[in-house]
């Protein structure tokens, strides 16, 4: 059995389809033994499957053995081809297609240069080595200066480095249509808090404990501790700023806190958090 061209079934579909698809494209061919035109296609594409050399899994479902893999992908007719990028089947073909439409079609599913470059640069940055990832995006945007994700992925790491200027300007540079859509929300609330980033900690603390009613200098503070990446901590304050008195500018700390909410460092602590705020607004 080649390696890039694999028989799976009920058992082993999530693993080698949907997980599998978070690092290469995955197409799943559903056949059967009594389908003549999948004695065609299956052969065809574990030609192909080896000539590309791993840029592609093929992975072969008996749908005559493993029927509720078939069912729950809606095959109707078979040969049915289905192509699977990050979890998510993205596109697919029915019918033995000619070897130039089925070339074609890789064509469009596989990476360019500059998406394997961008998914480099973000192997790069969560291995810890936010400097090669940047060289990378600059290596990815000169191939595709067009391409705003890497523009996004730069600005975000630009924002971790203190880069705030620099960061700016590339989000700046985003289509006023991107950047109304929620997946920039993170970034968009990342550079605010980072805007915010003034004042002295010890400062606003004892502004605090001199008057706790000092909601300028919790929400100060609160902006500080996020900006510092200390996110229970800048939360912490925000939910002391609500208590205090939650309607205090126009509710100003919760609207800070729904912000930190959709960082996306903050997620594990969302669910927490959430409760501790209706807990105060109950």
């Amino acid at each position: 059995m080649s390696a890039f061209a694999l028989d799976v079934g009920t058992a082993d579909f999530t693993q080698v389809v949907i997980e599998g698809s978070y690092t290469q494209l995955v197409l799943v061919d559903f056949w059967a033994e009594w389908c003549g035109p999948c004695k065609v296609l299956k052969p065809l594409l574990e030609q192909l499957a080896e000539e590309y050399q791993g840029q592609f899994v093929l992975a072969k479902v008996d749908s005559e053995k493993h029927p509720a893999v078939a069912e729950k992908y809606g095959v109707r007719s078979i040969p049915s081809v289905m192509a699977f990028i990050d979890g998510e089947r993205v596109d697919g073909f029915t019918g033995a297609l000619p070897e130039g439409e089925i070339r074609a079609f890789l064509t469009r599913m596989l990476p360019s240069e500059a998406d394997q470059l961008l998914r480099h640069a973000i192997e790069l940055r969560v291995a810890g080595d936010p400097i090669s990832a940047l060289k990378t995006l600059v290596a990815a945007a000169e191939v595709a200066p067009d391409n705003e994700n890497i523009r996004i992925e730069a600005a975000d790491i630009l924002l971790d480095q203190g880069q705030i200027d620099k960061a700016r300007g590339l989000i700046d540079s985003l289509s006023p249509a991107l950047r109304q859509e929620d997946r920039l929300k993170p970034l968009l609330n990342k550079l605010r808090f980072s805007d915010q980033k003034t004042g002295n900690e010890d400062e606003l603390l004892a502004r605090i404990a001199h008057d706790p009613n000092d909601h300028d200098a919790r929400i100060a503070l609160a902006n500080l501790y996020i900006a510092q990446r200390r996110y229970e901590d800048g939360m912490n304050a925000l939910l002391a700023s609500i208590a205090a008195d939650r309607s205090w500018n126009d509710g100003l700390a919760r609207k800070t806190l729904l912000e930190a909410f959709c960082l996306t460092d903050v997620a594990p602590l969302v669910p927490t958090y959430r409760r501790k705020l209706a807990s105060l607004l109950n």
